[in-house]
């Protein structure tokens, strides 16, 4: 099984084929075929390396929100306190190819 580690949008995932995975949002329509050039670590069974010259290939399943995150500003002794929150966006993404 290939493995490999790859950034994308300042984040890293780890991924093998056939895996889908939700990463921060990637232009392009639903069906689109994405590369990911910047893979960090690569490992086939025994052979672990770095990901110099390896290639990630996906394809685009969906555009989504992602989960709430809840951010609270507070202040002690003045009782001030504001609550506010962002549903990041997100793409969906199937592995179909990791190759060397």
């Amino acid at each position: 099984m290939v493995q490999a580690v790859v950034r994308t949008g300042g984040k890293q995932y780890r991924v093998e084929e056939g895996a889908i995975v939700s990463v921060d949002r990637l232009a392009g329509e639903p069906g689109t075929t994405v590369t990911l050039d910047d893979v960090l670590f690569a490992a086939d069974g025994d052979k672990v390396g770095p990901g110099a010259g390896v290639k990630v290939t996906a394809e685009i399943v969906a555009h989504e929100k992602g989960e709430k995150i809840k951010v609270l500003k507070y202040k002690n002794k003045t009782r001030y306190r504001r609550l506010s929150g962002q549903r990041p966006l997100a793409t969906k993404i199937k592995i179909l190819k990791i190759e060397a």
